[in-house]
Order: C-alpha cells, then structure tokens, then sequence
C-alpha cells in the first residue's frame, strides 16, 4: 500500500479512436477534501469511474483504499461512497425507507442500520424528516439525504459528482460545512463542481482538460503560481492555452 487513499499513475481510457482520459497522475491523501474540475466532456466522470471500478483502464493503473482499480474493484466498491450529479434514490419512499434501503443493499445488519441511521439523522439535522416522502423535500434536503445514504456503511473514501448541482448558495455553503467535518473525521473526500467560488473550499484540486491534466495543487498555490485572482479565472486561462484544436465528444 501506498499510504494514500487514491492514487493513479499514467491512467488512460481510450474508447476507440477517442481517449477520454490522458494518462494522468493523482495522489490523494487520507482526509482530504480533493476538488477534480473540468468542463463537460474533459473526462472527469470516465476518470471516476475507473477508480470506482466500473470501468477497466485501457492502460496505466491505480489503487483505491489501498486496493487494486483493476484486479481487486470488488473490495473498492466495499469501501468507498458515491454521490452522483442526479438525484438517486427513490422519491416516493420515505427518507427512513430509503435509508434502510441503501443501508441493507451494503450489507448492515439491522443493530448497525439503525445505529448508522441514527448518526446519520443527527449529522445531517434529517431526524424530523423521517416520515416524509422523499420526492416532496426541498432539493437542498434531497441532496442531504444522497449524503446520508452514500455514509451509511462509514466509508474511507466518498466520491461526489456534481453534489451541488441546482441547490441555492446557502444550502451550498451548508453542504460544505459537512464536507469538512466529514473530511476532520479522517474520509477521503474526491469532489467534482462546476461552480469556481466553492472549489476555493479544497484541500487540493486539479484542472482537467481535454483528457489531460493542466495543473493541480492547492487554491491559493495555483492562483499565485498563474496570477490569477480567483479559480475561475484560472481555469479560463488554462483552457486558452491548453485546450486541443479539434473538437472533443465524450462518449
């Protein structure tokens, strides 16, 4: 084992004549908050879904919480949680049922699910949410519940695609209030956004584009190494200068 909780070296997917991931380098530690950014179609959600197991590398290789991407993917999916951009469960369930729900497909016993769900209730303020069907909360509420449901098992590692997509700039803030004090409570936090003002919130984050990455370190290290006064900014640099001439189209 590394010492990390992801790592890749010279990681590609090709599908067919297209790559869609460029033989890149991460390393990421335990407990950080690491922001993965990048335009739609620049590979960000294929890279993922490699180090989540659900698709075999063309070349290159990587380990997830110590474990193999390609020979040991089974362990992996044991061990990490994943946050999809799309709402995920099941709306007209109660939030109580789906939690019980996604607690039983990872394998809880019952003693465990509801010891789990009752520390997830009291993390996430869902405790007098209980009863309600899911599909009638707030979106900001919905998006709690994903987080709650991807935590379930205790995780080493959650990966969240987009988890603040279409949610109002409070409910944002709130939502990374409690991707730190998951992160101060030692997990692994891989997170993709679209919005520059609140990847600022990163331990370390990297800029992906065409495939490949541009840079990567933390906020405050990469707006002074490309003088540039905000991430946003930044990224719109790089991908002047970096962006292929021809037209990318993610499968």
């Amino acid at each position: 084992m590394s010492g990390y909780s992801i790592e890749t070296t010279h990681l590609t997917r090709k599908f067919g004549a297209f790559t869609a991931v460029d033989g890149i380098d991460v390393k990421v530690a335990a407990g950080e908050v690491f922001g993965f950014l990048g335009a739609n179609g620049a590979g960000k959600t294929t890279a993922i879904r490699m180090l989540c197991g659900l698709l075999v590398p063309t070349s290159g290789s990587g380990t997830v919480a110590g474990f193999d991407i390609i020979r040991e993917s089974a362990q992996i999916r044991t061990r990490i949680g994943y946050m999809s951009q799309k709402f995920s469960l099941y709306p007209d369930l109660t939030v109580a049922q789906n939690l019980k729900l996604y607690g039983r497909l990872y394998g809880l016993g019952k003693a465990d699910l509801k010891n789990r769900i009752q520390s997830m209730s009291d993390f996430l303020g869902l405790g007098p949410l209980l009863d309600k069907v899911t599909g009638e909360l707030p979106w900001g509420w919905q998006q709690r519940l994903s987080l709650a449901c991807a935590n379930l098992h205790s995780p080493k590692i959650l990966f969240l695609d987009e988890p603040t997509g279409s949610v109002d700039p409070v409910s944002r803030r709130n939502f990374w209030d409690l991707i730190h004090q998951l992160s101060g409570q030692g997990t692994t936090v891989f997170i993709t956004s679209h919005y520059m003002d609140e990847v600022e919130y990163c331990h370390r984050l990297s800029i992906m584009i065409d495939g490949r990455i541009a840079a990567m370190g933390t906020p405050r290290a990469l707006k002074t190494e490309h003088a540039c006064a905000s991430i946003h900014e930044l990224f719109l640099k790089l991908m002047e200068t970096n962006s292929l001439p021809a037209t990318r189209s993610a499968p």
